[in-house]
């Protein structure tokens, strides 16, 4: 007699992006046939500090994802599925793994919708020691007695939640973010086509490397007055949007020959502009409300080949980890210096590039990543 295949339903707010639904496709392929794996996604995200977006679906994802009707999605707290979702829940899945926070209205949706007979899983952020006031700590407290489990991508998160009720006595896995190794390669091609796009000679000097938000908290401030201080050549090439954008543009009219602000590349387009850069840094800088929760571009970065600086907010320097350079978040004499010893020794990026690669294979890779979530879930039947 052939056993029942196991049923994981997987759902999250960002699932409305397709290139956001790598774990979900990368998941049934590491699950192989023991696993009948759907996803579930908004068919419409409005959050106020995202692009208002229409599910991205693919050819070859039919029958793999469903698509949910979603309210109030303006405020990402506060949105909530709606009917359709109970209905789904009931379809007797083994796991329900929520892309979401417990502590957010969704979150207290799924704990009171899901059959108890489904283990529930939440995979959540939280670096930061906060107390929610109420009704998000009261949805919290219930949504948590209701999980099975947890997931998490970062140290600090683990450190921060197993001290809070509710979290400390629950499974839970530390996984990573992963990186698409099949777009984050080195690539001279790429590298030789987007140099010439931004008016570059290939021989120039050395490239420095951001890929983020343009925004006070990611160190904008703290790169450019590092950059101001070099002494060795250098150029810079901004990958990114963000309220500071102006004042960036205004900085680098000062350096017309050495800097490039390029607020218009999309997802896809970023593996190349990356091949562009010889280093990457990342200049986060810890806010009251706010510290580095993994640092994505880290990852993508190892995958491209690049040696990376980062600074020591959040969760930078357990995700570097030897692989490239930390430097303290506030230090701008250290920044420059540790830039410019980069900039000054081919050998030592070749050799740092690839300590992340070696990474990138090792730890970061999708199929590596979602091999260890189905571990996960099978360890809670």
């Amino acid at each position: 007699m052939t056993p029942r295949k196991r049923r994981l339903l997987t759902l999250g707010h960002s699932y409305v992006v397709g290139a956001n639904r790598r774990l979900a496709h990368e998941m049934m392929a590491a699950a192989g046939d023991q696993w009948e794996i759907l996803a579930a996604a908004p068919s419409f995200f409005d959050d106020k500090d995202l692009r208002p977006v229409r599910l991205e679906l693919r050819p070859d994802e039919e029958g793999k994802v469903v698509a949910l009707p979603a309210y109030f999605t303006r405020r990402a707290h506060a949105f909530l599925y709606g009917p359709k979702l109970g209905g789904l829940l009931r379809k007797n899945w083994d796991v329900v793994h929520a892309w979401e926070e417990p502590y957010i209205f969704v979150g207290g949706e799924l704990a009171l919708l899901a059959p108890r007979s489904t283990r529930l899983v939440f995979r959540t952020a939280q670096s930061l020691d906060k107390r929610y006031p109420p009704p998000f700590s009261l949805i919290e407290r219930f949504a948590m007695s209701r999980a099975t489990g947890w997931i998490c991508s970062g140290g600090l998160v683990e450190a921060n939640l197993k001290a809070r009720n509710g979290y400390g006595h629950k499974p839970m896995r530390r996984i990573p973010l992963g990186v698409d190794r099949r777009k984050f390669f080195p690539d001279p091609a790429a590298r030789a086509k987007t140099l010439a796009a931004l008016g570059w000679e290939e021989q120039g000097p050395p490239v420095v490397g951001y890929l983020g938000r343009i925004h006070r908290e990611k160190g904008i401030p703290l790169l450019m007055e590092a950059l101001d201080r070099l002494r060795t050549p250098w150029r810079a090439l901004f990958i990114g949007a963000g309220p500071m954008e102006k004042e960036l543009r205004d900085w680098a009219a000062r350096h017309p020959a050495q800097v490039r602000v390029c607020s218009d590349v999309q997802h896809d387009q970023v593996p190349g502009y990356l091949n562009a850069a010889d280093l990457l840094v990342a200049p986060s800088q810890t806010m009251k409300n706010w510290k580095e929760q993994f640092g994505r571009m880290l990852v993508e970065a190892f995958a491209t080949g690049l040696p990376v600086i980062g600074s020591d907010s959040g969760e930078i320097p357990y995700v570097i980890d030897g692989i490239g350079v930390v430097v303290p978040e506030k230090d701008v004499a250290g920044w420059a210096k540790a830039i410019e010893e980069l900039l000054e020794s081919p050998a030592r990026r070749r050799e740092m590039g690839q300590r992340g690669l070696d990474a990138a294979a090792e730890r970061y890779a999708w199929p590596v990543v979602a091999k260890q979530y189905i571990d996960f879930f099978e360890s809670l039947l």
